[in-house]
Protein backbone atom coordinates (compact mmCIF):
# COMPACT_ATOMS: atom_id res chain seq x y z
CA UNK A 1 0.00 0.00 0.00
CA UNK A 2 1.34 3.42 -1.04
CA UNK A 3 0.54 6.40 0.91
CA UNK A 4 -0.60 9.46 -0.69
CA UNK A 5 -0.14 12.65 1.20
CA UNK A 6 -3.50 15.10 1.20
CA UNK A 7 -1.70 18.20 1.71
CA UNK A 8 -3.73 20.75 3.94
CA UNK A 9 -3.71 24.27 1.48
CA UNK A 10 -4.10 27.51 2.71
CA UNK A 11 -6.81 28.98 0.94
CA UNK A 12 -9.75 26.09 1.24
CA UNK A 13 -10.97 26.28 4.93
CA UNK A 14 -14.39 26.85 5.86
CA UNK A 15 -15.75 27.29 9.46
CA UNK A 16 -19.60 26.92 10.04
CA UNK A 17 -20.71 27.94 13.53
CA UNK A 18 -24.09 27.21 14.67
CA UNK A 19 -25.35 26.04 11.65
CA UNK A 20 -24.15 29.75 9.34
CA UNK A 21 -20.55 29.26 7.42
CA UNK A 22 -18.76 32.38 8.07
CA UNK A 23 -15.47 31.65 6.06
CA UNK A 24 -16.07 34.93 4.52
CA UNK A 25 -15.46 36.71 7.15
CA UNK A 26 -13.05 35.02 9.07
CA UNK A 27 -9.30 35.02 7.57
CA UNK A 28 -7.23 33.19 10.27
CA UNK A 29 -8.84 29.86 12.16
CA UNK A 30 -7.75 26.94 13.85
CA UNK A 31 -7.93 24.49 16.54
CA UNK A 32 -5.31 24.43 19.40
CA UNK A 33 -4.89 22.25 21.96
CA UNK A 34 -2.15 23.07 25.17
CA UNK A 35 -2.04 21.61 28.93
CA UNK A 36 -5.07 22.00 30.86
CA UNK A 37 -4.87 24.12 34.31
CA UNK A 38 -5.93 21.58 36.98
CA UNK A 39 -5.86 21.59 40.62
CA UNK A 40 -6.31 18.36 40.60
CA UNK A 41 -4.44 15.61 37.99
CA UNK A 42 -5.24 12.05 38.30
CA UNK A 43 -3.11 9.23 37.69
CA UNK A 44 -4.73 8.65 34.54
CA UNK A 45 -4.48 11.86 33.17
CA UNK A 46 -0.88 11.90 33.88
CA UNK A 47 -0.42 8.21 32.42
CA UNK A 48 -1.64 9.76 29.37
CA UNK A 49 0.40 13.05 29.45
CA UNK A 50 -1.63 15.25 31.47
CA UNK A 51 -5.48 16.81 30.34
CA UNK A 52 -5.46 19.09 27.13
CA UNK A 53 -7.56 22.00 26.94
CA UNK A 54 -8.85 22.56 23.23
CA UNK A 55 -9.71 25.90 21.49
CA UNK A 56 -11.69 26.96 18.40
CA UNK A 57 -9.28 30.51 17.15
CA UNK A 58 -9.83 32.79 14.76
CA UNK A 59 -9.59 36.25 13.20
CA UNK A 60 -12.60 37.70 11.79
CA UNK A 61 -13.81 41.28 10.25
CA UNK A 62 -15.53 43.24 12.36
CA UNK A 63 -19.37 43.55 11.31
CA UNK A 64 -21.86 44.78 14.35
CA UNK A 65 -24.78 44.49 12.88
CA UNK A 66 -27.31 42.22 14.50
CA UNK A 67 -26.61 38.29 13.51
CA UNK A 68 -23.27 39.14 12.34
CA UNK A 69 -20.76 36.98 13.51
CA UNK A 70 -19.25 40.00 15.94
CA UNK A 71 -22.80 40.02 17.19
CA UNK A 72 -23.04 36.40 18.17
CA UNK A 73 -20.28 37.62 20.42
CA UNK A 74 -21.74 40.59 21.64
CA UNK A 75 -25.07 39.15 22.92
CA UNK A 76 -24.27 35.15 23.28
CA UNK A 77 -20.92 35.64 25.31
CA UNK A 78 -21.14 31.93 28.03
CA UNK A 79 -23.52 30.02 24.75
CA UNK A 80 -22.23 26.77 23.61
CA UNK A 81 -22.67 26.88 20.43
CA UNK A 82 -21.83 23.71 17.85
CA UNK A 83 -18.82 24.07 14.75
CA UNK A 84 -17.27 22.64 12.10
CA UNK A 85 -13.80 23.49 10.88
CA UNK A 86 -12.87 21.61 7.50
CA UNK A 87 -9.61 22.53 6.42
CA UNK A 88 -10.03 20.95 2.96
CA UNK A 89 -13.55 23.30 2.44
CA UNK A 90 -15.22 20.18 1.41
CA UNK A 91 -17.73 17.60 2.71
CA UNK A 92 -15.83 15.01 5.35
CA UNK A 93 -14.22 12.02 3.41
CA UNK A 94 -11.54 9.90 4.25
CA UNK A 95 -8.92 11.66 2.33
CA UNK A 96 -10.90 15.14 3.43
CA UNK A 97 -11.74 14.72 7.16
CA UNK A 98 -13.92 17.63 8.90
CA UNK A 99 -13.29 18.49 12.50
CA UNK A 100 -16.86 18.78 14.61
CA UNK A 101 -17.03 19.80 18.30
CA UNK A 102 -18.72 22.80 20.20
CA UNK A 103 -16.82 25.69 21.66
CA UNK A 104 -18.23 28.08 24.48
CA UNK A 105 -18.82 32.11 23.22
CA UNK A 106 -16.07 34.14 24.68
CA UNK A 107 -15.86 37.83 24.70
CA UNK A 108 -11.80 38.55 23.30
CA UNK A 109 -9.24 40.51 25.60
CA UNK A 110 -8.43 42.98 23.45
CA UNK A 111 -9.64 44.74 20.45
CA UNK A 112 -13.29 44.01 20.05
CA UNK A 113 -14.62 47.12 18.62
CA UNK A 114 -12.69 49.47 16.28
CA UNK A 115 -8.69 49.19 15.60
CA UNK A 116 -6.23 51.80 13.79
CA UNK A 117 -6.85 53.73 10.75
CA UNK A 118 -5.34 52.08 7.48
CA UNK A 119 -5.17 54.20 3.95
CA UNK A 120 -6.52 51.33 1.88
CA UNK A 121 -9.81 51.03 0.91
CA UNK A 122 -10.54 47.38 1.42
CA UNK A 123 -9.25 46.82 4.51
CA UNK A 124 -11.39 45.82 7.15
CA UNK A 125 -11.30 46.17 11.29
CA UNK A 126 -10.69 42.77 12.78
CA UNK A 127 -10.88 40.85 16.21
CA UNK A 128 -9.47 38.38 17.58
CA UNK A 129 -11.34 35.58 19.59
CA UNK A 130 -10.36 32.07 21.53
CA UNK A 131 -13.54 30.32 22.40
CA UNK A 132 -13.00 26.75 24.86
CA UNK A 133 -13.60 23.66 23.46
CA UNK A 134 -16.37 21.35 25.84
CA UNK A 135 -14.15 18.69 24.95
CA UNK A 136 -11.81 17.25 22.17
CA UNK A 137 -12.87 17.99 18.56
CA UNK A 138 -13.85 14.79 16.63
CA UNK A 139 -12.27 14.10 13.17
CA UNK A 140 -15.29 13.33 10.89
CA UNK A 141 -14.03 11.18 8.10
CA UNK A 142 -17.85 11.08 6.10
CA UNK A 143 -18.27 7.19 7.11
Amino acid sequence: MTYTPNLVGTRLLTITIDSVEWTAQVSNCRITSAAADSDFVSFDDAASGGARQYNLEFTAAQDLQADSLWDQIFSNAGTSVAFVLAPYGVAASATAPTFTGNAIITEPDGDFIGGEANASTTAKMTFDAVWPCTAKPVRDTGA
